[in-house]
């Protein structure tokens, strides 16, 4: 078959008679070029290519500087692979499909519209020869990007190892579904959607070229019609592979009730699927019939049965099991599905081997009941890292270009040989602080380029100021932690790079003896070090000239990028779903980076299927920037597989094994092998800072509300389930309340751990507290062994008595009369809500985070009361001024802890906060009570309905009060004044008159007082 049939006819308009060419009149010349746009396509080309070539040179060294090159060449070469594979698959398909229609043209078309169709031949015939190649590529490509996608669906496939638990409808090990399945699923799609794009694209090209004709009746050649149906053929039997492999697909299918296989998919659904699969094979042969047949005929009734059988047989019967069999009788069907997904969320999440108890909460103590149980509390935490971080940066910024994060981090460190829950944070760079006028790039990239220092306070204890009561803090001076590397290079608010060593012109932090400042040169290891041509490379990528014209970047330069803990451990480790929060330690004299990986999957059979981002979200990721919910993603699968930590000067990263039971952990350490450290190289110095993972917990609680069931019939029925409580501070914002880091004894515990703790709630309006969950996050001791009782969840359920939830207690904390022996300090807070209410400044009384523990015999709630001025200006921040607790439906408010637990328990508690270690806070003088000025915390601005009030009727209108109110006003502005400037002796006179003042106001207040609750 020759091009000839539509091609100009024989012979040449340009020969003459005798058969000779003709010459012609004119000659055609080539056209015009125009080498001004030929340099313009040429040079655009070329920069594109110095783009592309400079960022991946640029990621070469930089895993090269973080000794992770195998992990960016491993992920490089199997992309490429794959997407050769995929694109090389798909080009030959498109491309044989063009090749062989129009080889088997037929030589004249038999169609009544030749004529029509001929001029479409014409019109596509010059550019057909390009169309044959730049077709089958260009789709060829996007089938190969889309390949490349699952390089880890196919590391994971080739890597794969067994769980050692089978599933109980098929007998398969759980690594078949998490592994393989996958990879499975994902070769079937893209060889359907091969074989689719080739049968269209064979279609159109017979179509086009006369050997598929359309009319009153369809018509096409035996050339087309065995091309076509060889094609079907191979798409059927594929068709007939994904409805076998679908069977296995539905342990991970997701219902409104539950995830995984129920009795209509075991009863109907996978037998119907395995005559599905039967029936398609024989329709693939059908099609194959076409090749001797020649006709469409036995094709034809194949599809047809098919389509009968899918829609009777895998459509119709299911329904009918499910409305005539399952519905009239669902419970005593479902029940053995439903376990086993009860089973399998419990094993895949973690939580199959939780402690639960029943807890008879007492709501009423006897006189100096929490006495035995002093060491159950270790010093309860008043310090709230969500609101504290003004206060943190007001003392100790130092600089406006420092800052802290909103959110502040909860630890242990040990002070004088005792283990102290510890309220730190990181001292770091803040760019938006330096002034207007100096903001350049040499500034902002070579001169501010690190922050300096942690700041850590005792969890449990404050000054007589309210101000937290620091062991680490003045940028200079040695605290508790001992001597350091305190420079914060790597961090969650560094600048996006750094240009760094080569000269002392880094600003290092503000000379103590002066106004001026102390410089440094990085003599770190971290970064990239910089060349001539390097500095080309990073001109390029960051689209700035200053790399390659300014001084201050030389060939003893090193540029430091991608500089978050969290962005650098995820391009070193891909395949780790992160924690929402790093969290900074000291440890072995450096600031380290903490941070959580897990490993998870959404193919474990009969695991509830749960949203990260949506079970990881609270009060503090909503409200917060510094604390993130987990990246988005279902999953039904969850380990902490890893520990990653960053180090703060030199950036380097290192990942612990910490499951080392988890086989997708050792799927990915055998991919990537040598890039994950096995649990025995922690140190114990780091071990005595790692703890159980917030994000994890949230998770696990998220599905506790139902998953604490373990009966299935009452799981049916749902009337056991709970809720998480709505965060009491954040009223009417329908927010979750945070789970809390801190130190207790559960009941039957034999010491106190560092716990992470969360309540529940039933369903329903009901404001009462159900549960109480605890995780012990002691990960290990000073030796270095990891602890036998990490990770162990203790789960207290409540009978007896109704204990009052969170939002009824944190009520009844704002409206109750005081019933503490510091009876004024309840009308001290009142005068400053009233200050508040009736002039331009005043105070903000901010709640803070509503703790909760199981001692004396019930649950007692323990809140720590903020008091921030309200003022123009800077220089405010929350102070600690009073504690409440709850236990039962009695409330008392103190000073401090040990007051108010005293009032609580109607005599001396014996739980001090200063017991085991922690020294108790004092009572704070009325001079210690802002009633003057400031921004309110989390807490907003409250209302005087939601400030905490002393029972006092009527309003203060003598001139008395009013006098002493103005008095104390005056006395507040000038003590912070003097506070500002440094003048310590003017501020205590300022705070003597203050507290004289109040003293009279509150003796001039209204004195009746009401009952406690």
């Amino acid at each position: 078959m020759s091009d000839s049939n539509f091609g100009p006819p024989p012979g040449n308009f340009n020969d003459d008679d005798s058969g000779r060419p003709r010459r012609p009149d004119t000659v055609a010349l080539p056209p015009t070029r125009r080498p001004l746009v030929t340099a313009l396509v040429v040079a655009a080309a070329l920069l594109v290519v110095i783009a592309i070539a400079a960022q991946f040179w640029t990621e070469v060294l930089w895993y090269q500087s973080v000794s992770f090159s195998g992990v960016f060449s491993t992920q490089v070469i199997t992309k490429v692979l794959l997407g050769l594979v995929g694109g090389l698959l798909t080009a030959a398909m498109v491309w044989s499909s063009i090749h062989l229609a129009f080889r088997s043209r037929p030589i004249y078309a038999p169609s009544p519209d030749t004529q029509a169709m001929e001029h479409y031949r014409q019109l596509v015939e010059p550019m057909r020869r390009t169309a044959t190649i730049a077709a089958p590529l260009a789709v060829g490509l996007f089938a190969g990007l889309s390949a490349a996608t699952q390089w880890d669906t196919f590391l994971l496939w080739r890597n794969g190892s067994p769980f050692g638990t089978t599933d109980p409808e098929f007998g398969l090990d759980i690594g078949f579904f998490v592994f393989d399945l996958p990879w499975i699923n994902f070769v079937v799609a893209f060889l359907t959607m091969i074989l689719v794009i080739g049968f269209i694209t064979a279609a159109f090209t017979h179509y086009l070229y006369g050997g598929i004709v359309a009319g009153q009746k369809m018509r096409s050649t035996q050339a087309a019609r065995v091309h076509l149906s060889v094609i079907a053929a191979g798409l059927v039997l594929v068709r007939a592979v994904a409805f076998w492999v679908d069977r296995y697909n539905l342990a991970t299918a997701q219902s409104t009730r539950m995830t995984g296989i129920q009795y209509t998919q075991a009863h109907a659904d996978i037998p119907t699927k395995g005559i599905l699969a039967i029936a398609a094979v024989m329709c693939a042969l059908m099609f194959l019939t076409v090749i001797w047949t020649r006709t469409w005929r036995l094709p034809l009734v194949g599809v047809a049965v098919l389509a009968v059988i899918v829609v009777a047989v895998g459509g119709i019967y299911p329904a009918l099991i499910q409305s005539l069999k399952v519905r009239p009788s669902e419970k005593s069907l479902e029940i053995p599905y439903i376990q086993r997904n009860i089973d399998a969320t419990r094993a895949a999440y973690g939580f199959d081997k939780i402690d639960v108890k029943p807890y008879d909460s007492k709501t009423v103590a006897a006189p100096g009941q929490l006495r035995g149980d002093a060491a159950t509390v270790p010093g309860i935490r008043l310090i709230d890292p969500n609101i504290v971080s003004p206060t943190f940066k007001q003392l100790e910024a130092s600089k406006g270009y420092y800052q802290f994060a909103d959110v502040l981090d909860v630890d242990r460190y040990k002070i004088d040989g005792k283990s102290q829950d510890t309220v730190i944070a990181a001292r770091e760079l803040d760019l938006t602080g330096v002034p207007d006028g100096q903001r350049n790039w040499l500034n902002d990239h070579t001169v501010y380029t690190h922050g300096y220092g942690v700041v850590a306070a005792k969890g449990n204890t404050r000054e007589d100021d309210g101000r937290p009561t620091f062991f680490e803090s003045q940028i200079g001076s040695e605290g508790a932690l001992g001597k350091y590397e305190p420079r914060i290079y790597f961090g969650e608010s560094s600048p996006e790079y750094s240009v760094v060593g080569g000269g002392k012109r880094e600003f290092d932090y503000p000379d103590p003896q002066g106004t001026g400042q102390i410089t440094y040169s990085y003599a770190g290891t971290g970064g990239v070090a910089l060349d001539a041509v390097r500095r080309l490379a990073y001109a390029v990528k960051y689209r700035e000239i200053n790399f390659l014209l300014s001084d201050a970047v030389t060939n003893d330069s090193r540029i430091l990028d991608h500089r978050t803990p969290r962005d650098r451990v995820q391009r070193v480790a891909p395949w780790l779903t992160l924690d929402g929060n790093a969290y900074p330690a000291v440890v072995d004299g450096r600031v380290i980076w903490v941070l959580d990986g897990y490993t998870t999957s959404a193919n474990y059979p009969y695991s509830e299927m749960t949203t990260l981002d949506t079970a990881t979200e609270d009060a503090v990721t909503s409200t917060r920037t510094s604390v993130r919910a987990v990246q988005g993603g279902q999953v039904n699968y969850v380990r902490n597989s890893v520990k990653a930590t960053v180090d703060a000067y030199d950036g380097t990263v290192t990942l612990y094994q910490w499951d080392e039971t988890d086989p997708v952990l050792k799927a990915w350490m055998s991919i990537f092998p040598g890039t994950v450290k096995p649990l025995t190289d922690i140190k114990g110095s780091l071990m005595e800072h790692l703890r159980y993972p917030e994000d994890l917990f949230k998770v696990q609680r998220n599905l506790l509300v139902k998953y604490h069931d373990t009966d299935a019939a009452s799981f049916y029925g749902g009337q056991n389930f709970w809720r998480i409580p709505d965060d009491p501070t954040q009223q009417g914002a329908d927010l979750l309340q945070p789970p809390y880091y801190l130190s207790l004894a559960m009941p039957g515990q034999p010491a106190p751990a560092f716990s992470l703790t969360s309540t529940f709630m039933p369903t329903g309006d009901r404001n009462v507290l159900s549960g109480f969950l605890a995780v012990d996050g002691d990960a290990g001791t000073a030796d270095g062994k990891r602890s036998s009782t990490y990770g162990t969840m203790r789960l207290l359920e409540t009978t007896g008595g109704s204990v009052n939830g969170p939002g009824q207690v944190y009520n009844d904390m704002r409206t109750s009369a005081v019933t503490s022996n510091d009876a004024s300090l309840g009308r001290q807070l009142t005068l400053a809500q009233f200050i508040s209410t009736t002039s331009s400044t005043g105070a903000n009384v901010i709640f803070g985070n509503q703790l909760t523990l199981p001692v004396g015999g019930g649950l007692l709630y323990v809140q720590p009361i903020y008091v921030q001025a309200r003022s123009t200006g800077s220089g405010t921040y929350p102070r600690l001024s009073a504690v409440a607790v709850a236990f039962g439906d009695k409330i008392a408010w103190a000073g401090s802890l040990d007051a108010a637990l005293n009032d609580l328990f109607g005599g001396s508690s014996g739980a001090q906060a200063g017991d085991n270690g922690a020294s108790a806070p004092t009572t704070p003088t009325p001079g210690s009570t802002p009633t003057t000025g400031g921004t309110g915390g989390t807490g907003g601005t409250p209302t005087p309905s939601q400030t905490p009030t002393s029972g006092a009727t009527g309003t203060p209108n003598s001139a008395a009060l009013t006098q002493a109110l103005k008095d104390a006003q005056a006395a507040y502005t000038e003590g912070e004044a003097a506070l500002k400037r440094g003048d310590f002796t003017a501020y205590g006179q300022a705070q003597t008159r203050l507290k004289a003042a109040l003293e009279r106001a509150v003796e001039a207040s209204p004195r009746s007082v009401g009952s406690g609750n």
